[in-house]
C-alpha cells in the first residue's frame, strides 16, 4: 500500500456574520420594547373663560420680576424666601384672593417657578400670570 501525502493548502476561514446580526437586532428590538418613555410634566395653568367676569375691586397681590432676577412685592424688592411673609401680612391687612405674577420677557422660568411655589403655599389665592 503506498501512501498518499497529503497536503493542505492555505486555507482563509470565513466567518458567517449573519448570526451575530441576528442578535444585535433581536437586542435591539428586546431594548425599544422595553424602553418606556417618561412623559414631562409642566406646570398646569387654569385659564379663565372669556365670558366670564370676575368682578373683585379688591386690593391685589402683585410681585413683579425683572430680567436680572429681583422681585418686588407691590414695588418693593423682596428676596423669594420673604415672599410667604409679605403675603401674610398684606393678607391680615387686605382682603384678597388674587396674586398676579408679572415676570420680565427675558426672566428666566426658574426664578418664576420659584415665585410660584412660594404662593402656592397660600391655597386660597387665586395666581394669574401676565403677560
Amino acid at each position: 500500500m503506498a501512501r498518499k501525502r497529503v497536503t493542505h493548502e492555505n486555507e482563509q476561514g470565513d466567518v458567517d456574520m449573519t448570526p451575530m446580526l441576528d442578535i444585535v437586532f433581536i437586542l435591539l428590538i428586546f431594548f425599544i420594547v422595553t424602553t418606556s418613555f417618561v412623559k414631562e410634566e409642566g406646570i398646569l395653568v387654569n385659564r379663565p373663560d372669556a365670558n366670564k367676569t370676575t368682578s373683585n375691586n379688591g386690593p391685589v397681590i402683585m410681585i413683579n420680576i425683572d430680567e436680572t432676577g429681583n422681585v418686588r412685592f407691590n414695588n418693593k424688592l423682596v428676596d423669594i424666601e420673604r415672599i410667604p411673609a409679605r403675603i401674610e401680612n398684606f393678607l391680615a391687612k387686605h382682603e384678597t384672593n388674587s396674586a398676579v405674577v408679572l415676570p420680565h420677557f427675558n426672566t428666566s422660568y426658574d426664578k418664576v417657578v420659584q415665585v410660584l411655589d412660594q404662593i402656592k403655599l397660600f391655597d386660597h389665592l387665586t395666581i394669574s400670570i401676565a403677560k
